[in-house]
């Protein structure tokens, strides 16, 4: 299994959100062929007895300015909760500086907006010659995500040059802050468009999947994430799957969920906790029969997920007719629904 293999345009990148979320365009991929439509068409695409399931994260402000031990202007993105005070963090440098500061070490120390302090501990994951993410103590009695609301603002790239609300970065079904970056599968959706799904049967489940940064090095592997599938939403996979209904994820977030709950006989159970599973050409997907994704940029490792659910030909064709029709890749950009 190879992911596809691409150019990516800068004028494909989407550099702020639409003018309405619904009006994003809509790729459908399935055997019989591609169709280009509109996201608040979606609802057409599934049929009575299918399940749509959702993410309930929501996004953080999680990313800071700072100052370093020396001195040094830096800014320090939030991604993952640990327990116990420590966080997983990235030290970058401040404004438009892109990737990761270079010379960060073990037991500095450095000072938040608002002056709250974090240590950097050692790297994360461990034994890195040149790591990128480092695991942070901070103070236990703070409440990181109401310290980031007041302080932080929404991670952004290169590609989106103005700061957005982080209203921007949130979906309809954001209920839990722990997301350092917005799972954007569902950025679109509407409660029109859910109204539209409930109206023609279809079931509609969710899990919770809080996402780290994405920004991983080319090749680099997701990193475990916290998750957790409650036990309503495994019964209703399953009565799905035993009445032949289609299990349709929004986003690689649910995917991952979904398949981490999957137990030895292949049933999915309620599950909570970590998940370090990687989909792949070692790993196909089980249960997810759909899947509704943005587009990702080259030498993502969610392409590899996304050709676990849905296989590596129908995954080519999409990405090369959303090229060919100029497409809007990234978080704001355009979606792609697959259905082998």
């Amino acid at each position: 299994m190879s992911r596809p293999v691409f150019e990516l345009p800068r004028e494909l990148e989407a550099a702020a959100p639409p003018p309405t979320r619904d009006g994003v365009r809509l790729l459908v991929a399935r055997r019989s062929g591609v169709h280009h439509e509109r996201f608040r068409d979606f609802a057409q695409f599934l049929a009575a007895g299918d399940l749509l399931v959702v993410n309930l994260s929501a996004t953080l402000a999680a990313a800071v300015d700072a100052t370093r031990g020396d001195g040094r202007a830096a800014a320090v993105h939030f991604s993952t909760d640990l327990g116990n005070g420590r966080w997983v963090i990235e030290v970058r440098p401040p404004r438009r500086a892109t990737g990761p500061v270079p010379d960060a070490v073990a037991g500095e120390r450095i000072v938040l907006a608002g002056g709250l302090e974090l240590e950097l501990i050692e790297p994360y994951p461990r034994q890195q010659d040149r790591p990128r993410l480092w695991s942070a103590a901070i103070d236990v009695t703070v409440d990181v995500p109401a310290y980031l609301a007041r302080f932080g603002a929404p991670i952004r790239y290169a590609y989106v040059p103005e700061r957005q609300a982080l209203d921007s970065y949130q979906s309809v079904f954001a209920r839990y802050p722990g997301s350092a970056e917005m799972p954007s599968a569902a950025r679109p959706f509407t409660a029109d468009i859910v109204i539209d799904l409930i109206a023609r049967g279809v079931l509609i489940a969710a899990v919770t999947l809080h996402a780290g940064v994405s920004s991983q090095e080319a090749g680099e592997p997701p990193l475990p994430e916290r998750f957790d599938v409650p036990a309503t939403t495994a019964r209703l996979v399953e009565s799905t799957r035993a009445a032949g209904g289609r299990v349709v994820a929004v986003g690689t977030t649910v995917t991952r969920a979904l398949e981490s709950a999957v137990s030895r006989d292949g049933a999915v159970r309620a599950r909570r906790g970590w998940t370090d599973l990687v989909l792949g050409p070692d790993r196909r997907a089980r249960v997810v029969t759909g899947l509704l994704s943005g587009w990702h940029a080259p030498g993502a490792s969610h392409l590899e997920l996304l050709q676990a659910v849905a296989g590596s030909a129908l995954v080519q064709r999409a990405y090369a007719a959303a090229l060919c029709e100029r497409y809007r890749w990234h978080e704001f950009g355009d979606s792609c629904l697959l259905l082998p």
